[in-house]
Formats: structure tokens, C-alpha cells, sequence
């Protein structure tokens, strides 16, 4: 169960990934018309409606982002069949389709089906979809439908089990809906605080990858909240809109690459060249874009003390930003691009507060991780015991670099005779093993990778960082190459 979850938020990081292209065009829109939102400048109403439709039909592309990433093989038809799913349901669960099923009014329908094209719906449209890709995409029918076999057949089998998943949902759906509306409404009535705990258990929630399911809650319009769609819309109340959001800046900005820094100085001397190849490239991603897993990967399981004070150190900066309504938002992530597009916005308050709030966290995390560090004798990157391995021997070793971290990566891993099936997110790996003692997990940590997660006695992460795709990708191709 866990594995598919870890599965579910790794699909969500393909649809979220195109978020940042939203920002960035809303972002530059409003830049050249911060009055008017496009109604003063053609070209910048050209902007922002594009990035708007993004923002605005999210639920498709989770919905596509979904189905794609859930099924065993990376095929359009998985795709196709997610949007097939989802307007199926969307249409049959519309405010007119529902009063047209009851004999009433649409001004009669439950609110709670006005809201039926949200993200929610986009996932289980996604995950229906996948299912039916694994179980359908390679059926024969007899010779009289045999144009409708194999992936033919899947969105077809989609759209079906969508009529019988919409009847549920029909029963289902107004009591899911303000249960959710009664969660988002119970921390948001919480004002400050509330900011302050989801911060805290979204990055306790980044090991297992499921604080995607926490995120959507806050960011997008499940239970009403809709932090990003409402700021980047800029039909949100200035000071409040962004709440659970502003505060990841300080710590993705400041506070992990202080806590990187203060990481590299508590290094062993001979180790130091090490840790400081690894610290500065995480650092650098999570200062810049907001991708922060390579550095946190690095010491949540070397020190996981360490990492539950970095998830106190989050769950404060978001209630500090909140409690002075200090608010900035972002399409993807706290980085500095994400922070000088959103701070033009006019619902943005106060946004430069956000970094001098982060030069405060900045001393505050290096401070305790440096104290911590030493005071405890932590093992954190280049203070572990036994041989010193990492981009050295990494780099020393092969001209191809990609190709030479796959091919030590998936030996470390068992190779053929060991690896059952390999995907990627954002910055891992998230492999499936026959037989967990057969990996070899110093081989694979002496490629220079930042960190290894065995989940269970099956599954296991390889924690690359930003370039995981290639690798990925170069794995592929190698067992391609093996079996031909």
C-alpha cells in the first residue's frame, strides 16, 4: 500500500511540473500590467490567459499526469483514457446533469457537485485509468472486435467503469466534499498556527512522497482554500492568500542551504572535498528553484533528529510569515525564481519581509544543525565512519558521467537477475526488488548519490537529485541493450 502511494505522488510530480510555466507567464503578464491583470495591455491579457489556463484546469492535467505515471508502461493510451475518465464524470456529476437525474432546479443541486471539476476527481480519474491500462492494454478480443483490442480497449473500459464509479460518487461525493471542507476549515480557522502545523507535517510527510496528498488540500481547490489558483489569479485577499505558502521561502531560500553550509564545516578534514560537492549542488537547487529532496535525502536518514528539527524549524517559518502576513506564492517551488515572479504580484504582502525573515531562519538553522552536530556527534554527510566515497571516485572513473552512475547504480542494485521495475519522480529513483540483501548499498552510495531509502524489503529509492531522469533513462537503455 505504501508503494503505491509513493507511486501516486511520484505521478502527481509530472503534472506539477508544468506549473512553473504558468507562473512564469502570469508572473511576466502582470509585470507589464500590475493594474490591470491583461485589461490595459493585449500582450500581457495574452500572458496571463495562458498561464491561467493552466492554473484553472488543473484537475486534467492531473487527471492525464496520473493515469500515465500509474500504468506499467508509459503509453498515450493511459493517458487518453485519464481524460476520458474524467469528463465522464464531470459531465454526468455537473450541477445540470445532477438536477436533471433528481427533477429539480440547478440552483437546488448540493454545492458540493458545482465543485465536481477539482483534483481530487482528477486523481481517481487518473488511477481508474491506470488500472485499466494494466489490466486491459493487452487483451485480444475475437476477430469480430479485433479493432478494439488491446489499447483500444482501454479507454473504452475507462469511460465504463466511470459511469459505475459516478453513481458512487453521486452518494459519495457531498459527504467527501465537506469533510474535506470541514479539514481545510478547522486549520485555516487556526490562522497562524494552522500554517505552522501543516508546514510541520508536510516535510515530515516527504519521506514516504505522500505530503502530496496534505499539499492538495492547501494549494489547490479541494476543500476551497485553492492557495495557488486564488494568488496567481489574483482573486485572493491580499495578506491571507499565500499563507501556506510564504513561509517555505525563508527555509528553501536560506534555511537548508545554512543548514548545508553548517553540514560541510562539521565535516571530517579528509571528507570535507566531499561533503562540500554535495552540500553546494543541493544547496545551490534549493536556493534557486525550491528543489530541496537532494539535500534533505541527505541526512533524514543519517540523522533523523536533525530532519525533525528541519520540519519544526518549517512548521515556525510558515506560522512566523502568516502571524505578519508576510505572503508570496509559487507555481512549483520556494526558489528564487518562483519568489521574484510572484513578489510583483500586487496580492503580494510584503514579500521582501520573506527574506529578511529568511536571514534570520538562515542563522537559526545553522546554528542548531552546527550545535546539534557536534554536541551529539551526528552523522551527517562527511562524518560517516569507514572509506570515503562520493563524486571522486565517481567522477574519476568514466568520461560518461550519466552513464557510468546508471550502470554502477543498477549493478549496486542487482542488475537483471534483482530489479523487478524502475521509475523516477522529481529526484529518485523508486525501484522494486526481488531480494532486498542482495543490494549492494555501498556501491550504489559510491557513485556520489545523496541518499538511499529502503522502504520496505521490496522497494527501495536511490535519491539522485535533478538529473534522475537521465540516469533513468540511461538505466533503460541498458537493459534494452541486454535483452536484445
Amino acid at each position: 500500500m505504501m508503494n503505491y502511494l509513493q507511486r501516486l505522488g511520484k505521478s502527481l510530480m509530472l503534472p506539477v511540473a508544468v506549473l512553473p510555466a504558468a507562473a512564469i507567464l502570469m508572473g511576466v503578464g502582470y509585470g507589464i500590467d500590475s493594474e490591470g491583470w491583461g485589461g490595459n495591455n493585449i500582450v500581457a491579457a495574452f500572458l496571463v490567459k495562458a498561464g491561467e489556463s493552466l492554473i484553472s484546469n488543473m484537475a486534467i492535467l492531473f487527471a492525464v499526469g496520473v493515469a500515465l505515471g500509474m500504468a506499467k508502461v508509459k503509453d498515450g493510451s493511459a493517458a487518453l483514457s485519464g481524460l476520458v475518465a474524467y469528463l465522464v464524470t464531470t459531465t454526468l456529476l455537473s450541477s445540470d446533469s445532477v438536477a436533471l437525474f433528481q427533477g429539480i432546479e440547478p440552483d437546488q443541486v448540493n454545492p458540493a457537485f458545482a465543485e465536481i471539476e477539482n483534483q481530487f476527481v482528477g486523481i481517481l480519474s487518473g488511477i481508474v485509468a491506470s488500472i485499466m491500462y494494466n489490466k486491459y492494454s493487452e487483451v485480444k478480443l475475437p476477430d469480430a472486435l479485433a479493432f478494439f483490442s488491446g489499447k483500444r480497449l482501454v479507454p473504452i473500459m475507462s469511460a465504463f467503469t466511470m459511469l459505475f464509479v459516478s453513481i458512487l460518487l453521486f452518494f459519495v461525493w457531498p459527504f467527501i466534499y465537506t469533510s474535506l471542507v470541514s479539514f481545510g476549515k478547522q486549520i485555516s480557522e487556526l490562522d497562524y498556527i494552522g500554517a505552522g502545523l501543516y508546514g510541520f507535517f508536510n516535510r515530515l510527510l516527504i519521506p514516504t512522497g505522500l505530503h502530496h496528498a496534505l499539499n492538495s488540500v492547501f494549494w489547490f481547490d479541494v476543500a476551497g482554500i485553492n492557495d495557488i489558483g486564488r494568488f496567481w489569479s489574483g482573486e485572493g485577499e491580499k495578506g491571507v492568500t499565500g499563507m501556506y505558502m510564504a513561509g517555505f521561502f525563508p527555509v528553501m531560500m536560506f534555511g537548508l542551504p545554512a543548514a548545508a553550509l553548517a553540514m560541510y564545516h562539521a565535516a571530517k578534514t579528509e571528507k570535507k572535498k566531499q561533503a562540500a560537492s554535495l552540500m553546494l549542488a543541493a544547496g545551490f537547487a534549493s536556493f534557486f528553484t525550491g528543489v530541496t529532496e537532494p539535500l534533505e535525502f541527505a541526512f533524514m536518514f543519517l540523522a533523523p533528529a536533525l530532519y525533525v528539527v528541519h520540519a519544526l524549524l518549517t512548521g515556525l517559518s510558515l506560522a512566523v510569515a502568516a502571524f505578519f502576513n508576510w505572503t508570496a506564492g509559487f507555481g512549483f517551488s520556494a526558489g528564487l525564481i518562483d519568489f521574484i515572479l510572484s513578489s510583483q504580484l500586487e496580492i503580494a504582502n510584503m514579500p521582501l519581509m520573506l527574506l529578511v525573515q529568511g536571514l534570520f531562519f538562515a542563522v537559526l538553522y545553522y546554528v542548531l544543525f552546527r550545535f546539534l552536530i557536534e554536541k551529539f556527534d551526528i552523522k551527517t554527510p562527511g562524518r560517516e565512519e569507514g572509506e570515503e566515497i562520493g563524486a571522486d571516485s565517481f567522477e574519476k572513473s568514466s568520461d560518461d558521467a550519466t552513464t557510468y552512475m546508471a550502470s554502477e547504480i543498477y549493478e549496486g542494485l542487482g542488475g537483471d537477475e534483482n530489479v523487478i521495475s524502475i521509475d523516477n519522480c522529481v529526484t529518485r529513483l523508486r525501484v522494486e526488488v526481488k531480494d532486498m540483501d542482495i543490494v549492494d548499498q555501498a556501491k550504489i552510495k559510491a557513485t556520489g548519490v545523496p541518499g538511499i531509502n529502503v522502504v520496505n524489503s521490496h522497494n527501495i529509492q536511490v535519491v539522485v537529485g535533478t538529473s534522475v531522469q537521465f540516469v533513468a533513462d540511461a538505466i533503460e537503455r541498458q537493459r534494452k541493450h541486454k535483452e536484445e
